[in-house]
C-alpha cells in the first residue's frame, strides 16, 4: 500500500533553515507528482510546494517563494523540502502528499521560534 513517511522537522530560530524529507513506498514513485502541504494550528491545510514526476516543473505558494525549494530523487523514492529564512508564521505540521492516490504522510512538526 502507499506509504509516505516524513522526517526532518524540529525547532529552529527565525532566519534559520530546515530540510524535510519524505520517503515514499508502495507505488511507482517516479511516475507521479508530489506535494508538500502544511497546517498551522486552527487553520486549514494548504499547499506549500509541488513538483512534477520528473522534477522539471515546480510550483510554490506565494508565502514561501524564494525561500523554499522542493526537489526529488527518483532513484531513492524521496521528495525533499529545503526551507530557508524561516519565519514564525512557517510554524505548522508539514505533510507529504501524492494526489494520484490521495495519500498523506503522518506529518512532521516545524516550529520557528526564538
Amino acid at each position: 500500500q502507499v506509504q509516505l513517511v516524513e522526517s526532518g522537522g524540529g525547532l529552529v530560530q527565525p532566519g534559520g533553515s530546515l530540510t524535510l524529507s519524505c520517503a515514499a513506498s508502495g507505488f511507482a514513485f517516479k511516475n507521479y507528482g508530489m506535494s508538500w502541504y502544511r497546517q498551522a494550528p486552527g487553520k486549514e491545510r494548504v499547499m506549500v510546494a509541488r513538483i512534477s514526476s520528473a522534477g522539471g516543473i515546480r510550483s510554490y505558494a506565494d508565502s514561501v517563494k524564494g525561500r523554499f525549494t522542493i526537489s526529488r530523487d527518483n532513484a531513492k523514492n524521496t521528495v525533499s523540502l529545503q526551507m530557508n529564512s524561516l519565519k514564525p508564521e512557517d510554524t505548522a505540521v508539514y505533510y507529504c502528499y501524492v494526489q494520484r492516490f490521495d495519500s498523506w504522510g503522518q506529518g512532521t512538526q516545524v516550529t520557528v521560534s526564538s
